[in-house]
């Protein structure tokens, strides 16, 4: 209405109600899972923590002729309960390997990378995968460079699971250049790419032990 105006006290109560609340939301959502309700997650989590694996071998589509690119991945992880989107323990190792074939006059080109892995995820037929690489090898050389940065790199994958449900699938991340940061944990681009040899065992999240 016109001329309406709360008094000094009420704007002051108001501010402090405003500022308990906003308080009391931050402590809440800091101690939830990634993206989930505390509260909900809590009730529904199993006292005991998951596992996930990822475990295989596959060699993917490429789009130029004669690359040959294989991923080989032994990884685990636990997690704390339902809902939670990291794992608070990830461990395994993975390889990726690229053979570039001979062309303009330059002979056949091998890179590969050791990587130990720092984060598993996984839902449903889905799981990312990250670490650090530990060891190169090839006649190239080219991925000298990313270790004596330590780059790390990140695999997605898709494992199809029966009839009708298309072929599995990887997604790599490359490595990032040298005034660029590190790639995050967990992160790794969509899986676009075809498995045409091979494929992978995944186990999303069951009870440890």
């Amino acid at each position: 209405m016109p001329g309406f105006k709360l008094s000094d006290r009420a704007v002051a109560f108001l501010a402090a109600t405003a500022v308990v609340a906003t308080t009391a939301g931050v402590a809440s959502a800091s101690t939830a899972p990634a993206s989930e309700p505390g509260k909900a997650v809590r009730a529904s989590a199993p006292s005991g923590s998951l596992t996930s694996s990822l475990k295989g071998w596959g060699r993917m589509d490429y789009p130029d002729a004669g690359h040959d690119i294989q991923v080989t991945v032994d990884a685990h992880a636990t997690f704390k309960g339902v809902g939670w989107a990291k794992p608070d323990r990830a461990w395994g190792t993975f390889r990726i390997y690229h053979r570039i074939p001979a062309a303009n006059g330059e002979p056949e080109q091998v890179n590969w990378g050791d990587f130990t892995v720092d984060c598993l995820t996984s839902g449903g037929p889905t799981a990312t995968v990250t670490g650090r690489i530990v060891r190169t090898g090839g006649n190239a050389g080219a991925w000298d460079d990313y270790l004596k940065r330590h780059i790390r790199m990140g695999v997605s994958f898709y494992v199809a699971e029966g009839k009708g449900s298309g072929p599995s699938r990887i997604g790599l991340s490359g490595g990032t250049e040298e005034h660029e940061p590190l790639l995050s944990r967990c992160m790794a681009p969509a899986a676009d790419s075809k498995v045409v040899k091979g494929g992978y065992d995944l186990t999303d999240k069951v009870p440890a032990g």
